[in-house]
């Protein structure tokens, strides 16, 4: 028999899979936020996977849990709960995902079997919900930890494109179950979307499936307005001067609007909401609120008006996926910025300057950036 040599190993940094150490974000309080050495996570119950992350990008929860508004969220956390990546190691428990499956991480985690799951209610589960980022580390790291893989995992489609389908992470399904579901858009509907961040564009993005006759769509930003307007809206209000409800009245003749979309999380957006809806009109909350609103109860008692909150469930996932893929709904436009996952520290200052940066979504990749 030959005898073969075997190469001499390369010497140098261990590759990523061989590391016991990652590079992770990592919340220190209020305004404190530091790119650090972290333990890779490992699996601690039979349900879970360790999944390295390929991408992610940062929401605008994160920089509410940054200005110490969720205090919850502890020293040390990893922040982050969007992402896509390749399975690296399951537990025993795990039955739909394998070593190597590419995989898009769901802002919530299910485990299918709580009486609020059952109810498709998986915001709410017993054991998982929004935890990601929140409760437990998160996905703004080399590698992350995801409980309840089964009903937290959703399998990447061969040839998807990353960055569009990122966005089913979070802020497409909290768009369209918090904003359009919840708000019952219908053909015909006038709807406002107060807010044209990236989870007020995919609540316009998403209410066209419903054909509403008018989506106004109401910011301070201009460039975020001329965004939504070539994403289709009939009509964009510039709210800076403080009278954004008198213009939206004066275009519905006096009556307001069918739909009134809150996806910002103050007081202010909240009051315009209050302002223009219409008689029987719905009002959905889908902005994450920090500090108290005024309900005007001396003004809407007598209007026949619903007001409906909600934490994204992630129930419509699926669905959504398969729009996406069909071309119909197209969320890599909402991509502005793109960086590498060592330069996050930047990313972050760029998201949370949107204004002046003119971003949306930013994307981080563990690689070479584009």
């Amino acid at each position: 028999m030959a005898t073969v040599e075997l190469e001499q190993p390369i010497t140098g940094a261990p590759a990523l899979s061989d590391r016991t150490i990652m590079k992770a974000l990592v919340y220190h309080g209020p305004g404190k936020r530091g790119w650090e050495d972290k333990p890779r996570p490992a699996i601690q119950d039979p349900g879970d996977a360790i999944v390295r992350v390929t991408t992610t990008t940062i929401c605008g929860t994160d920089l509410n849990i940054l200005k110490g508004h969720l205090p919850v969220v502890t020293d040390g956390r990893i922040l982050g709960h969007e992402g896509i990546g390749v399975v690296e190691q399951v537990g025993t428990g795990v039955s739909e995902f394998h070593v190597g499956d590419r995989v898009i991480i769901s802002c919530i985690t299910a485990c299918l079997k709580c009486d609020f799951c059952k109810r498709g209610m998986y915001s709410h589960c017993r054991r998982g919900g929004w935890v990601l980022g929140c409760a437990i580390d998160g996905t703004q790291a080399e590698y992350v930890r995801i409980p309840h893989a089964d009903g937290s995992l959703y399998r990447f489609p061969p040839g998807g494109d990353e960055e569009a389908l990122v966005m089913l992470s979070d802020i497409l399904p909290t768009g369209f179950e918090c904003g359009v579901l919840n708000g019952q858009v219908k053909p015909g509907d006038t709807v406002a979307v107060v807010g044209a961040g990236p989870v007020g564009l995919a609540v316009l993005l998403t209410a066209q499936f419903y054909s509403p006759a008018a989506i106004f769509m109401i910011d301070m930003d201009a460039k975020r307005l001329a965004v939504a307007k070539a994403f289709g809206a009939t009509t964009v209000i510039d709210s800076t001067d403080g009278h954004a409800a008198h213009h939206v009245m004066e275009l519905t003749e006096g009556a307001g609007v069918d739909v009134a979309i809150e996806a910002v999380g103050i007081r202010a957006t909240f009051d315009i909401c209050q302002a223009i809806v219409a008689a029987g009109g719905r009002i959905a909350n889908v902005g994450v609120h920090g500090k108290p609103v005024d309900l005007h109860l001396e003004k809407l008692w007598d209007r026949n008006i619903s007001v409906t909150t909600r934490l994204v469930d992630t129930v419509t996932t699926p669905m959504l996926l398969r729009v996406v893929r069909s071309g119909k709904l197209q969320p890599r436009k909402l991509v502005s910025h793109r960086f590498a996952m060592g330069d996050i520290m930047k990313a972050y200052d760029t998201f949370g300057n949107a204004a002046k940066q003119g971003a949306l979504k930013v994307i981080l990749t563990n690689g070479p950036v584009e």
